[in-house]
């Protein structure tokens, strides 16, 4: 299957989940309870078919798909920091430290950015926006992987019990660590790209929505784990 082919047939299941998402909130009239989540997987699904639209009309290895890849990415991935925040707060709801946890993502993303720009700043002048977007969306991965890593170890300490928000988490561990690693891995064997690593990143883009329609549709909103299975799941 050639690469265009191969990322259309991912993106409209991609596209699928993310809708699905969506209409399941909405049905179960959770929508602005998980709004973060929504409109995430809202931003997700205008992507996914935008990318849609961009490969037929100017192809898959195309600069102009290439500016809107890396764009948008780093867009979701903005939205995605938003999600992850979401996740902090529901865990931390009862002690009323939701405040503090927005102040230190809004100093965090600012550091991230700072540190993004001095990044490229110092490595070129040519294409400096250009190379801004690719290396904040780049850092904002790395960024995610942490703190969804620091997330479930939260979760684990504090003997976290709801199902629902358990799975969530694991996913987008699932979907950072393969992610982050994925841009490692391009840093470091950039030849990698074209033969093997082109195909990972739509692959990922169609796991979170399916992962977490599979949640939203088979874990009760209820439902509760018990701590020896909380444990052995990070095992």
């Amino acid at each position: 299957m050639m690469p265009g082919s191969y990322s259309m047939v991912v993106w409209i299941i991609s596209a699928l989940a993310e809708g699905f998402v969506v209409v399941c909130s909405l049905y179960r009239k959770n929508f602005l309870r998980e709004i973060p989540i929504n409109i995430y997987m809202l931003a997700a699904f205008a992507v996914t078919i935008g990318s849609a639209v961009c490969i037929y009309r100017y192809g898959f290895a195309s600069r102009t798909y290439g500016y809107y890849y890396y764009y948008t990415d780093s867009l979701l991935t903005l939205l995605m920091f938003w999600v992850i925040i979401h996740f902090y707060q529901e865990v931390f709801k009862e002690m009323q430290v939701s405040r503090y946890v927005r102040r230190a993502a809004v100093l965090l993303l600012l550091a991230t950015l700072f540190f993004s720009f001095l990044v490229v700043a110092h490595q070129s002048q040519d294409n400096w926006t250009n190379r801004f977007v690719i290396e904040i969306g780049q850092n904002l991965y790395f960024v995610g992987l942490v703190l969804t890593y620091l997330l479930w170890g939260t979760l684990l300490k504090l003997h976290e019990s709801r199902m629902r928000l358990v799975q969530l988490v694991l996913a987008l561990g699932v979907y950072f660590s393969a992610s982050a690693g994925t841009y490692a891995f391009g840093n470091l064997f950039p030849g990698l790209y074209m033969p093997f690593l082109r195909y990972i990143p739509p692959m990922l883009g169609a796991w979170l929505p399916i992962a977490w329609a599979y949640t939203f549709t088979k874990v009760p909103g209820e439902a509760r784990l018990s701590a020896g299975r909380l444990l052995a799941r990070a095992r």
